[in-house]
C-alpha cells in the first residue's frame, strides 16, 4: 500500500481501503482458482495494481467514461483501474468463465458498482467504448482486429479515443505496422521500481 501511495498520494480514504482489500481477496481467490502466478502474490502490488495503474499516468479517465478490458483474466488492469476512477463505467470480460467468477466476486466485495463482469470472447462484445484497457493477452495486430468497431467516434478525453494496452520488452516489430498511429510511454518514466525498466504503455487512436 506504501507503494500505491508513494504515486497516487490523492486517493480517498475509501480507495486507499478497497486498495488494502485487494490482496487478502486475491490471495483467498487464488488459493482456491489460481489466477494469479503463487510466487508472483509477494509482489502483488508492484507487479499487478501499480502496473494496472500505469494507464492512470497516460489518461486519467473522466466521469461517465465507458471503458473496456479485454483479457481481464483475475481483473487487471480493469480492477485498479475502477477504483480510481469511481465515476467511469468498466466493463471486464474474458473467454474464461472461473476468471470472470473471481472478478465478479471482488468486484461485489470491494462494492465496486461501477464494474461489469462477462464471459465473453472480445469479438462477441457489443457497444462503443471510450478507450479499450488490456494487458499484454496478445500481438497487437491480433488485438485491433478483436476490438475493431468497439470504440466511439465521439471523444472528450485528451487523448482521442482508442486502445491503452500494456506490454514489456522489444516492441519495435510488433508496433512497426502502427508507426504513424501509436505513442508508447515507458512506464519507468513513472514509476521507478526495477520492474517497470522495459514496460510501456502503448496508446493507438482508433478514430
Amino acid at each position: 500500500m506504501q507503494l500505491l501511495l508513494k504515486y497516487f498520494p490523492e486517493l480517498t480514504e475509501r480507495q486507499r481501503e478497497q486498495f488494502a482489500a485487494l490482496l487478502p481477496l486475491y490471495e483467498d481467490w487464488n488459493a482456491q482458482i489460481n489466477v494469479i502466478s503463487r510466487k508472483d502474490m509477494a509482489n502483488f502490488y508492484e507487479h499487478h495494481v501499480l502496473h494496472s495503474l500505469a494507464i492512470a499516468k497516460v489518461q486519467p479517465f473522466k466521469t461517465q467514461a465507458d471503458i473496456l478490458d479485454v483479457g481481464t483474466g483475475g481483473g487487471f488492469p480493469g480492477i485498479p483501474l475502477a477504483i480510481l476512477f469511481p465515476h467511469s463505467n468498466f466493463h471486464l470480460v474474458d473467454s474464461i468463465g472461473k476468471k470472470i467468477k473471481v472478478v465478479q466476486n471482488v468486484a461485489n466485495a470491494l462494492e465496486l458498482k461501477n464494474v461489469r463482469a462477462e464471459q465473453i470472447r472480445a469479438e462477441q462484445v457489443q457497444g462503443d467504448y471510450d478507450f479499450i484497457v488490456s494487458r499484454a493477452v496478445t500481438d497487437l495486430s491480433q488485438f485491433t482486429q478483436w476490438v475493431r468497431g468497439k470504440v466511439s467516434d465521439i471523444h472528450y478525453h485528451h487523448l482521442r479515443n482508442g486502445i491503452l494496452y500494456l506490454k514489456g520488452g522489444d516492441l519495435t516489430q510488433e508496433l512497426f505496422p502502427f508507426r504513424k498511429k501509436v505513442r508508447t510511454w515507458d512506464i519507468s518514466d513513472f514509476f521507478e521500481e526495477e520492474y517497470f525498466q522495459t514496460k510501456k504503455v502503448i496508446y493507438l487512436p482508433f478514430h
